[in-house]
């Protein structure tokens, strides 16, 4: 079942790219980001409280607040660069090289989290920066 979500995922980042670069236009990059932010904050609570219980926050581990936290800095520095690349640059070299993140995740999971590097996980992360580096170059 992760997969369907996976190419869901995939699928609303495509339109996230589209989307986006026809509503930065005349509208500075930082701005459509909180815009966006403000929206995706909404949506992530309103399925919070349908589907979860909102009063599981005050259980968490300071452990999980960290890094939680950090991966959220992450996100919205990522989101920050996005929005102005997308804004430079044309959607077809700035979504590939924003997709290097699976190659890096790849590695960092290795190095962090002690993940087995596959052949085939190898072999992939080789073709997604070959293929960034055809479409970008």
């Amino acid at each position: 079942m992760w997969w369907t979500y996976a190419l869901l995922s995939a699928v609303f980042a495509a339109l996230t790219a589209v989307l986006a670069k026809v509503g930065i236009k005349g509208v500075s990059s930082d701005l459509a980001t909180a815009i966006r932010t403000v929206v995706i904050l909404v949506v992530a609570w309103g399925i919070v409280f349908w589907k979860d219980n909102p009063t599981d926050i005050f259980t968490l581990a300071p452990h999980t607040w960290l890094f939680l936290g950090l991966s959220g800095l992450a996100t919205g520095l990522s989101w920050l660069c996005y929005f102005r690349a997308l804004q430079l640059g044309k959607v077809s070299q700035v979504a590939p090289v924003d997709k290097l993140s699976v190659a890096l995740a790849i590695g960092l999971s290795v190095v962090f989290l002690g993940e087995t590097l596959t052949l085939k996980a190898a072999l992939g992360a080789a073709l997604i920066i070959s293929g960034t580096l055809v479409l970008i170059l």
